[in-house]
């Protein structure tokens, strides 16, 4: 079968016994890079050496039917650099051609980048939402928070430490400079940091430079009762930006809860 194994995050001493065993005794090892791998095999002290296939993002859809193949008749272990494979990681595409070829996918549970950002946040856990690596162009970034502007649920993004000044001060652009935000670097590492504040507050702080592996975590939009008049305000703030006036009513609609078709007509009618 498949055997997606999580695998430290920073601290090697978070490798789970089931995690050291099956890699002392596997036998073929997908690894997102291959050179991390054979670092974690020596730091856990394990002496087997399986044969390593590199599987990331530019050949997983190529080797995706040769490790389902060779998983029909024993296990493949399946690693990231660091967490759990098909988070934000290699390995989506392969569990996919597993399930529709009917070959056995398991997990070893273990650290998650995701989840312990989450939990040291101090922002609600009950629902989450988790969004990857923000994109490295800034109007796609705009966007990204556009698009997530009334999301009500406490959201986590992964973010370069070369960009995160910049990710941050465009967070606050659409989303607030009041919205919470908690950045967390180099978790479960020597210096671990987790910073909370405001979107202002935090872009300032970054602005200076941060080091490390960066997760962000932002609190959801919080409910808001909005006449329609101030919906319609809003409506033709996004227009003056550039916004078409039907997808700015769409947005406004979307956040507040009034009606889409009233807010264009309004808005039509104002101008």
């Amino acid at each position: 079968m498949i055997i997606l194994a999580a695998t430290p995050i920073g601290n090697l001493k978070d490798a789970s016994l089931r995690l050291i065993e099956v890699l002392g005794s596997a036998t073929i090892v997908a690894a997102e890079d291959t050179r991390v791998t054979q670092r974690l095999l020596a730091g856990l002290g394990i002496e087997n050496r399986p044969r390593l296939i590199a599987l990331h993002d530019h050949n997983e859809r190529d080797k995706a039917a040769e490790l389902v193949e060779l998983a029909k008749d024993q296990d493949v272990v399946v690693l990231s650099d660091a967490g759990m494979p098909t988070v934000s990681d290699p390995g989506f595409h392969l569990v996919e051609a597993a399930a529709a070829a009917g070959v056995g996918v398991t997990a070893i549970p273990g650290p998650s980048a995701v989840v312990t950002a989450l939990a040291v946040s101090g922002l609600p856990t009950d629902r989450f939402t988790f969004e990857g690596f923000l994109p490295r162009k800034q109007g796609e970034r705009l966007s990204t928070f556009r698009a997530l502007a009334s999301e009500p649920r406490t959201m986590v993004f992964f973010e370069s430490p070369n960009r995160l000044a910049a990710s941050i001060a465009d967070l606050a652009t659409v989303l607030g400079d009041d919205r919470r935000v908690v950045v967390c670097r180099e978790l479960t590492k020597l210096f671990e940091e987790v910073k909370r504040g405001t979107a202002a507050e935090l872009a300032a702080w970054a602005a200076e430079g941060v080091r490390g592996e960066i997760a962000i975590v932002v609190a959801g939009a919080e409910a808001r009762t909005v006449d329609l008049e101030t919906g319609v305000t809003q409506v033709l703030a996004l227009v003056a930006g550039g916004v078409r006036l039907k997808d700015a009513a769409g947005e406004v609609a979307e956040a507040t809860g009034l009606g889409k078709r009233d807010l264009y007509q309004a808005a039509l009618d104002r101008k």
